[in-house]
């Protein structure tokens, strides 16, 4: 049969068509729950304080209660954080923030809010560019994730509780590439520290050979992300111990 007088429309053009419907609802449907997220609920960024601005958003069940909460990412507008770098270029240096929303049956409400705790995304690093944040909720926890390249990445696992979230997990791993230097992980529910460092990772192309060291470690009140000033000084008291913060 032919179409419009050009070529039969044939098995492979079926295909096509069956492909771009495909993506065509993919996407529909993507639209209409984020749109739907936001049906009966205040404008988002009533919540977002004079002098700042929205940097992300993320949805997700916070506090197991069947219905999707909003997490905002603020940044701050202040004149002082624009710097000139190396180059006269006008860099923005201002800090970022998370406010935590729960959603309730007329709206939102806040349920935490920590306006600075985050450094810049264009944040000096040195000859080695900045970690790149992400904010993440998965079975109902919030991580913040950091991504630092080739060089490995560290995250903070959170759990709401007490009215707060409170900080239940940190992991980090030391990286070159593919190899795998140091692992480490806290559990601070059950106080305990695990390392596990690479005997083989001075031969590359070798099978990583992890040795154990596990760490008891002293009780503490969990910290609470509505308390903590800076994530780049908390990882440091974590990963490497007071003797390495700044004074």
């Amino acid at each position: 049969m032919k179409i419009f007088g050009k070529r039969p429309f044939n098995s492979k053009d079926c295909l096509c068509f069956r492909l771009v419907l495909m993506f065509v609802l993919f996407v529909s449907f993507d639209v209409l729950a984020h749109s739907q997220t936001d049906i009966g609920k205040q404008d988002i960024t009533h919540f977002i304080p004079k002098g700042y601005k929205l940097f992300d958003k993320i949805y997700g069940d916070l506090n197991q209660d069947g219905t999707t909460d909003c997490v905002l990412i603020i940044k701050a507008m202040r004149k002082d954080g624009f710097v000139k770098g190396d180059d006269s270029n006008v860099i923005d240096r201002n800090r970022r923030g998370i406010i935590i929303l729960f959603s309730k049956q007329d709206g939102y409400e806040v349920a935490l809010k920590n306006y600075d705790c985050f450094s810049s995304e264009n944040e000096d690093g040195g000859v080695y560019d900045p970690p790149e944040l992400s904010i993440n909720i998965r079975n109902g926890k919030l991580y913040v994730d950091y991504n630092y390249g080739r060089y490995g990445f560290w995250d903070y696992c959170f759990r709401y509780q007490d009215s707060d979230f409170a900080l239940i997990g940190f992991d980090r791993s030391e990286n070159w590439g593919a190899t795998v230097f140091t692992k480490k992980s806290i559990n601070f529910l059950t106080g305990t520290e695990y390392i596990d460092k690479n005997i083989n990772s001075k031969n590359p192309d070798g099978k990583k050979v992890f040795r154990r060291k596990v760490v008891k470690m002293a009780r503490k009140p969990l910290y609470k992300l509505s308390k903590i000033k800076d994530f780049d000084d908390l990882g440091v008291l974590l990963y490497w111990g007071k003797a390495y913060l700044k004074n």
